[in-house]
């Protein structure tokens, strides 16, 4: 992954990240501004991972990740903001989120080295 791939991955997660929480602040798209920060934030989230695949990411790693940074940081941020509960089953699945996002960089790695 170049540099710059990472780099737009990362503002992808992070649109991404930002959208999903304006969700819950959103209120059913009652309040402007949360629910203007949910439309940009994801139409953002798409247009740099868009570009950093464009830039030289495969889009399985991509996507992988991008899915397992989001999923990840949307759990620890609604139990920091919102105060959500999250139980030992719901911490073990993350963690296979992460886990499995992690394989597959590595299985992706492990045939572009053969």
């Amino acid at each position: 992954m170049t540099p710059a791939a990472a780099l737009l991955l990362c503002g992808a997660i992070g649109c991404d990240v930002s959208a999903a929480v304006s969700l819950k602040v959103a209120e059913g798209f009652t309040r402007p501004v949360p629910s203007v920060i949910v439309v940009v934030g994801y139409i953002g989230s798409v247009v740099f991972l868009g570009l950093a695949i464009d830039r030289g990411l495969d889009i399985g790693i991509g996507y992988a990740l991008w899915s397992a940074a989001g999923t990840t940081l949307v759990a620890i941020a609604g139990a920091v903001f919102f105060r959500e509960r999250l139980g030992i089953v719901a911490l073990v699945g993350i963690a296979f989120i992460v886990v499995g996002a992690i394989l597959v960089n590595l299985g992706t790695a492990h045939v572009d080295a053969q």
